[in-house]
């Protein structure tokens, strides 16, 4: 492409009006900073011609290499991972904002979209039970891989509500749907959103909490501070699978 757009042009076409705003489809760290910086990206990725799903098998490679990065010890592998996820992060903005702008949308990209989160998340939850197995290798790693299990299940919670709808003939759930039917357990739900202790088991957040476990351990001359990261994130990911569960049944998200 050699005539490439302008930001502002590209902005208008690649993040349409509403984008920002949806609740469960845009992550807090797209909305505070990425959103800005993946436009420039996604200008010189235009630039390259590439398509929008090898963009997004960039980003799967990305997310994966996160969960590698953490078997190096020390700050310096937890730093790696998380510059790694940003770039998973970016990747992720860029191939949508590429698809739009091109008109190169696909059932396979939003597909490659939804495994490639499946990836990250889990790759992150593994790396950091192994870098935790450095002393205890069996139990950690266990953890690690356990909590892996549960946030794979959690996304997959989510997406089966599309596919028990489509099977049935109704239309995509609404964001309004997500609400519990009864008054109890809304409020519940939103004590649970207002606390957000689930997103520690998101690959974005938890990179980050791993550098502070990591400077934390280089204060303290071991690894405690990743260990109870590691302990929080199987508990964590063991609750929500069945609190996700159980607000997915009491909504009309299936009605």
């Amino acid at each position: 492409m050699t005539d490439l757009p302008t930001i502002a042009e590209l902005r208008a076409k690649a993040q349409p009006p509403g984008l920002l705003e949806r609740r469960s489809g845009e992550h807090w760290a797209g909305r505070l900073y990425m959103r800005r910086i993946s436009l420039y990206a996604t200008r010189g990725f235009l630039a390259t011609g590439l398509s929008p799903n090898q963009l997004t098998g960039l980003m799967i490679v990305a997310g994966v290499a996160a969960g590698f990065a953490l078997l190096i010890p020390g700050l310096p592998g937890a730093i790696l991972a998380a510059l790694l996820v940003q770039l998973y992060l970016l990747l992720d903005c860029s191939d949508g904002e590429v698809a739009r702008y091109t008109g190169r949308t696909s059932i396979t990209g939003v597909y490659l979209d939804r495994v490639g989160h499946y990836m990250c998340e889990a790759a992150v939850l593994v790396g950091l039970g192994f870098r935790a197995a450095q002393v205890h290798p069996t139990g950690y790693a266990v953890l690690g891989l356990a909590a892996a299990l549960g946030a794979v299940l959690i996304k997959a919670e989510t997406d089966l509500v599309d596919i028990a709808r489509a099977r049935s003939g109704k239309e995509a759930v609404t964001e309004d749907a997500v609400e519990p039917r009864g008054s109890a357990l809304a409020k519940a739900r939103r004590v649970a959103l207002v606390l957000k202790f689930y997103r520690l088991i998101l690959a974005i957040e938890l990179s980050l909490v791993i550098v502070v476990a990591a400077i934390a351990d280089a204060l303290l001359g071991n690894l405690l501070a990743t260990h109870v990261l590691t302990v929080a994130v199987a508990v964590i990911a063991g609750i929500q699978v069945v609190l996700h569960l159980v607000s997915i049944l009491v909504s009309r998200r299936l009605s």
